[in-house]
């Protein structure tokens, strides 16, 4: 198992009130899954991807993630988890505006024990992945939107993270370049990754095998995405195998 959640409660207190963002949360995630986090705002999902991303601890319970329970750990054992176990991909990019693709990609590795050894190499080879090479000169305000998604990716994957955790990867994206870069994440996930992807919208969510519905704090559903409401957008998910543009090294088109 590579991800245990047992009886995870987050409660954040406001005034003499206290809320519940996360309500007694059950979730195992076996290796290579891929699965999409529903809810209404509210509903604890972006609770939920921050105690997935180790950028949170429960109030109790217990987060395991391959054996390992994080909820214990120090502040600087955490960080080494996020930096070398969990790729995160944002729906704002989140990239240094002034710095050249190749270098927003290698980021991660000047915080890993690993160092910088072979950073250019490695960054390079992370853009091939997703059909950027040639851009790695180009700072992000030369590229398109899903051009910088795609660094962002490339970014999740440099330091071979277990887990790729997308948050809205494509809330910033028009309906074609989001199409592509799901299409993406589908092939990330047939060459074997963990995906965890946090969405509102049913067409992305039907890009997964499972589906986590949260509600008021706690899991409302967990089904195969055949079994869910997203199961009749499932023709969506193949259609968008073969994005708009070609060959994956034209995949980056304007946003």
């Amino acid at each position: 198992m590579l991800i245990e959640l047992k009886s995870i409660t987050k409660i954040y207190k406001m005034g003499v009130e206290r809320v519940h963002a996360l309500d007694g949360v059950d979730i195992n995630v076996d290796e290579g899954e891929y699965v999409a986090i529903m809810g209404s705002s509210g509903s604890g999902k972006s609770t939920l991807m921050n105690m997935l991303g180790c950028l949170d601890r429960p109030t109790s319970g217990s987060y395991l993630l391959a054996g390992q329970n994080t909820s214990r750990m120090g502040a600087a054992a955490q960080s080494r988890v996020r930096n070398e176990r969990i790729g995160f991909v944002f729906q704002s990019f989140e990239l240094m505006p002034r710095t050249p693709a190749w270098k927003n990609v290698a980021l991660p590795m000047m915080y890993s024990r690993h160092g910088w050894a072979g950073m250019r190499r490695k960054a390079m080879a992370a853009l091939d992945r997703v059909g950027l090479r040639d851009r790695a000169s180009h700072k992000p305000n030369q590229l398109s939107g899903g051009q910088k998604q795609r660094v962002a990716i490339a970014r999740a994957l440099i330091n071979e993270p277990s887990i790729l955790l997308a948050d809205e990867p494509t809330g910033n994206l028009d309906s074609k370049t989001s199409h592509e870069i799901l299409a993406l994440f589908d092939e990330l996930h047939a060459q074997g990754h963990t995906v965890l992807m946090v969405t509102h919208e049913a067409d992305v969510a039907a890009h997964a095998r499972r589906v986590v519905r949260m509600r008021d704090g706690k899991v409302a559903s967990d089904l195969p995405v055949e079994e869910d409401e997203v199961a009749e957008l499932i023709p969506a998910r193949s259609g968008a195998l073969q994005p708009a543009g070609g060959t994956p090294g034209d995949m980056g088109g304007d946003a």
